[in-house]
């Protein structure tokens, strides 16, 4: 009986660990971009306005890039590695101060240890330490997350430039997308906004895109610090990305954010 109980336990340690024969992986099973659901045992649980920290693995050319839960890290892994090694000790990140930085730091530590990886039996990838028990648990992100988020509708500026846009503001600052003309409009604050924007691919986790010249109006108000601001902001703007079910982010060619948008849901176009 004895024998049987230390078999078995020896059983459960092997599909528990990343060295697993059953569960070898290769380079191109990693590739591809990956939610981080869950830290050193724990369930990884982002704030209502936000989305789950990720990394991205390109096999073509052994680049690794993501968000740690404030800042976009980036950096290279092994590609010509051997199967289910690597090490992501060396990422690279942007500097940007968030209200919390508990997770990213907590991913960005974990991250740091990890030495090998594997696949797990539910399609989920573990990314393990020296001890080879999982550090790290990721989810393959979905087809539907990585394809172009729809901007079609009306977005409030929530926050640009650093900083939170008044909702005492007497003119709301609210662009619109409509997507079949590739056509923006808006009010920046003071004034009425046109022009045309352009959509790229996708690179790192976001969408490409860039925005023409605007065309406004020229009324002069008390206040145009906000509207200097956004139009700032969209000569700028290079890429944007989903932040939660009703916000997104805008960001410049370094990834560092330059405006959030709230959806209008009361307003959708097409």
């Amino acid at each position: 009986m004895m024998k049987k109980t230390i078999v078995s336990l020896c059983a459960t340690a092997l599909l528990l660990s990343c060295g697993s024969v059953k569960n070898a992986v290769t380079v191109a099973d990693i590739n591809g971009e990956w939610d981080i659901i869950e830290i050193n045992g724990i369930a990884v649980v982002p704030a209502p306005d936000q989305e789950f920290p990720f990394i991205g693995f390109d096999a073509n050319d052994g680049r690794v890039y993501g968000n740690s839960g404030c800042n976009r890290m980036m950096g290279t892994f092994g590609a010509n590695a051997k199967p289910g090694r690597i090490d992501l000790s060396q990422l690279g990140s942007t500097r940007m101060m968030c209200p919390d930085m508990t997770l990213e730091n907590n991913v960005l530590s974990a991250l740091a240890r990890v030495k090998t990886y594997r696949k797990l039996d539910d399609g989920n990838m573990a990314l393990c330490g020296s001890s080879k028990r999982p550090i790290i648990i990721l989810k393959k992100k979905g087809a539907n997350e990585l394809a172009s988020l729809d901007l079609a509708g009306q977005w409030y500026v929530e926050e640009v430039g650093g900083d939170a846009v008044s909702q005492e503001m007497e003119k709301q600052p609210f662009l619109e997308f409509n997507m079949e003309e590739k056509r923006l409009h808006g009010n920046a604050g003071c004034n009425i906004i046109n022009g045309q924007f352009q959509l790229g691919d996708q690179k790192d986790g976001n969408q490409m895109i860039t925005f023409g010249q605007m065309i406004s109006t020229m009324m002069a108000c008390p206040d145009m610090e906000v509207e200097g601001k956004i139009l700032k902001a969209l000569n700028a703007v290079k890429s944007f990305r989903k932040l939660s079910d009703d916000r997104i982010g805008f960001y410049d060619e370094k990834g560092a954010s330059l405006m959030t948008l709230r959806r209008n849901a009361g307003i959708v176009l097409q």
